[in-house]
C-alpha cells in the first residue's frame, strides 16, 4: 500500500496463481435488479447522477478507492479511478456488497477537482462496458480494452491476474495472461466467475504491459 498526500492507494502488480479453485462454502452470491441496487445504494446513485468524487474502502482490500461512479449494475459498479497523485488512472468495477465507509462527496473533493482542472485532467467518458452481468462486463471490457485485470480476494488475496479475455461461458472466464515482464503465457487459464471480486482495465499498468508486450498470438481470435 502506498500513501500520497490526501489519498491512500493500493498498488498491485501482476502475479500468476494456480488455476481456479472451488468457491468456499461460506461465500454466498447475491444478485439484485438494477433498480433495487440503486435503491439499496442511494449514495452511489447520487454520485452517479451528480458526477461527484467519492471515496470508499473495500471489505476485502486495504487502502481506499477514489473516483467517479460511471455506471451501476446489479452486482458491480463502474468507477473512473483517481490515483494517489490525483490523476485519472483507468477504470475499476467493484462489487456493491464490498463497499464500506462511503464518502459522497469525497471530503477533499474541492481540492482534488481544482488540481485536476489546473492540470487539464478531464473525467473520462464511460467506456462501452455492459454492467448487466459479470459475463457481459468481462466480454465488453475485453472488446474495449486489450488487457483486463481480475481479482479473486477470497481465494487469492493480494493477487491479480492480467490478460486478454479469450472467452466467457458456463460460469468461467478463459484468460490468456501476460507476465510482469510483459511476456505472454502460451496457454490461457480458466477462472470461475463466482470467485471474481473486482475487474480493472485501462489503467497505467495495464497500458504499460500492453505497450511492451504487444498483441498476443491469439489476438485474431475475438472473444
Amino acid at each position: 500500500m502506498a500513501k500520497s498526500g490526501l489519498f491512500t492507494v493500493v498498488v498491485q502488480f501482476a502475479h500468476h496463481s494456480p488455476q481456479s479453485r472451488r468457491l468456499p462454502a461460506n461465500i454466498q452470491l447475491i444478485t439484485v435488479s438494477l433498480p433495487m441496487a440503486k435503491r439499496r445504494f442511494p449514495k452511489l446513485a447520487m454520485a452517479l447522477d451528480d458526477k461527484l468524487l467519492v471515496k470508499f474502502t473495500s471489505a476485502l482490500e486495504e487502502g481506499s478507492v477514489n473516483g467517479y461512479v460511471l455506471d451501476i449494475g446489479p452486482r458491480f459498479f463502474l468507477m473512473a479511478i483517481v490515483d494517489g497523485g490525483i490523476w485519472f488512472d483507468g477504470f475499476q468495477c467493484h462489487r456493491l456488497s464490498d463497499v464500506r465507509e462511503l464518502q459522497v462527496p469525497h471530503k477533499y473533493a474541492a481540492f482534488a477537482e481544482a488540481a485536476m482542472r489546473k492540470r487539464g485532467e478531464r473525467m473520462p467518458k464511460k467506456p462501452h462496458i455492459s454492467m448487466v452481468s459479470l459475463e457481459k462486463l468481462l466480454l465488453s471490457a475485453g472488446r474495449a480494452f486489450g488487457l483486463v485485470t481480475i481479482h479473486r480476494e477470497h481465494v487469492a488475496p493480494g493477487v491479480c491476474e492480467i490478460g486478454r479475455v479469450v472467452s466467457v461461458g458456463k460460469g468461467r472466464v478463459k484468460l490468456l495472461q501476460i507476465k510482469p515482464d510483459a511476456r505472454w503465457d502460451d496457454e490461457p487459464y480458466v477462472y470461475r466467475l463466482s470467485e471474481i471480486t473486482r475487474v480493472d482495465f485501462g489503467g497505467g499498468y495495464e497500458n504499460a504491459l500492453q505497450l511492451i508486450g504487444g498483441p498476443s498470438a491469439e489476438t485474431n481470435q475475438a472473444p
